[in-house]
């Protein structure tokens, strides 16, 4: 198991940058694929991005792609997310999740989820 903990998120300006990150216990932490997901007011969550156990592999949304960059630090237990070029429409609050046997966008594989972190882009 992994129990993700979000954190880095904030209020910034339009065109500014931001990073999350994302600790997670256990030992076995580069077993698992990990996901960023965001829920703005009044819409549903959805995928933003993700990236293997290995850190081989990548995913976007074609939202943010150019713009956010997903990472991980296996020696850590850490994934982050940098966020440059922030617009107003990226306002949610962001979650990290986890996958043990499943790599993509459908976050109903994905079977730990952290409390989420506030991100709000002023214009």
């Amino acid at each position: 198991q992994v129990q993700p903990v979000e954190s880095g998120g904030g209020l910034v300006q339009a065109g500014g940058s931001l990073r999350l990150s994302c600790a997670a216990s256990g030992r076995t932490f580069s077993s698992y694929a990990m996901g960023w997901f965001r829920q703005a007011p009044g819409k549903e969550r959805e995928f933003v991005a993700a990236i293997r156990g290995s850190g081989g592999s990548t995913l976007y949304v074609d939202s943010v792609k150019g713009r956010f960059t997903i990472s991980r630090d296996n020696a850590k237990n850490t994934v982050y997310l940098q966020m440059n070029s922030l617009a107003p429409e990226d306002t949610a609050v962001y979650y990290c999740a986890a996958a043990r046997y499943f790599f993509g966008a459908d976050q109903r594989y994905y079977s730990y989820w952290g409390q989420g972190t506030q991100v709000t882009v002023s214009s």
